[in-house]
């Protein structure tokens, strides 16, 4: 959980979503990307919550259905794009309805 907070702090979203809309057709650096948010999102608890919805605020979700739209032949992207769009989705806080809906 720690890593997962010191990549945020570190102004990892805002990398991951430049990264995600500069490459679109680069599938190796959407499957990373998408990796990458899939993990930070990931967690139990607030602190994976929080996470979640900084990944929202950042503007992820769109793109994250960018890249499976882009790359629907590719398994990688798929399977990366889709466990970070559920990690988002997860939650038990007051913004995680809105998360899901938004997923």
């Amino acid at each position: 959980e720690a890593r997962k907070q010191a990549a945020v702090d570190a102004g990892a979203l805002p990398l991951l979503v430049t990264a995600i809309g500069a490459h679109p057709a680069d599938a190796g650096v959407q499957e990373r990307a998408c990796n990458a948010l899939g993990n930070i999102a990931c967690g139990e608890g607030a602190q994976g919550e929080v996470r979640s919805q900084a990944a929202v605020d950042a503007g992820v979700l769109p793109l994250l259905v960018a890249a499976m739209g882009t790359h629907p032949a590719n398994a990688g992207v798929q399977e990366a794009a889709g466990r970070a769009l559920y990690n988002i989705a997860c939650g038990g806080d007051t913004q995680g309805e809105a998360r899901k809906q938004a997923a």
